[in-house]
């Protein structure tokens, strides 16, 4: 990995840390679609996003998705954290958004990483509060907020984490990931294209004012 990169996208690392990642560690790259994590499957290394962009969410068993969040550049997934350090098997699933990147770290350096580099310690702490912060943003949303509250959240979110106004996706693709019918996606999606909210195109939504 190129080390002004690194330098970018992980800047708190202290030096000693930045070694012992470069020493340890491996590069792996994914295609966009592309499945990093699978419910069911141990893991032997944590990874951290360098560039590109990671889905994780849930599957039930008729395949259905539940869309819980993102993972960008300069984040690590801590679900995963927690799954290798207590070597149990994924309770989600994972796949690249756009072609991605990641460092995997082997798991017998999370331990004693957290203990030799303040650094490190910090990052797994704030990505452990991240992503519980997300998870109840989600939560939230199933639990207090009518569908059409929830596209708007869910189109919101889209838009911040793409950092662009038009989302290539599916109406089927949104409703499976708000565990929702497609007719019913699709019926909101035309009603806020007639409030100027959204302006709909094939298999594109592009969002003017939400």
């Amino acid at each position: 990995m190129d080390p002004v990169m690194f330098e970018e996208v992980f800047p708190d690392f202290e030096p000693k840390l930045k070694e012992a990642i470069e020493s340890n560690s491996e590069v792996r790259y994914f295609k966009a679609g592309e499945q990093l994590m699978r419910t069911g499957q141990y893991f032997k290394s944590t990874m951290l996003i360098f560039e590109g962009l990671i889905k994780v969410y849930r599957e039930d068993d008729q395949g259905n998705e539940f869309f819980m969040y993102y993972l960008q550049p300069g984040q690590a997934c801590a679900l995963s954290m927690v799954c290798a350090t207590k070597q149990e098997t994924s309770q989600i699933m994972a796949k690249a958004v756009k072609d991605t990147g990641v460092i995997a770290i082997p798991l017998q350096y999370m331990d004693q990483w957290m203990t030799q580099y303040k650094s490190w310690y910090h990052f797994v702490l704030e990505t452990y509060r991240s992503r519980f912060e997300e998870l109840l943003l989600t939560i939230d949303q199933i639990a207090f907020r009518a569908l059409d509250e929830r596209l708007v959240f869910y189109l919101k979110r889209h838009q911040n984490t793409l950092n662009t106004n038009k989302i290539e996706i599916s109406h089927q693709e949104i409703a499976d990931e708000l565990n929702s019918s497609r007719e019913v996606v699709s019926r909101l999606l035309k009603k806020m294209e007639q409030l100027g909210k959204v302006k709909l195109h094939r298999n594109e939504i592009e969002i003017i004012d939400l």
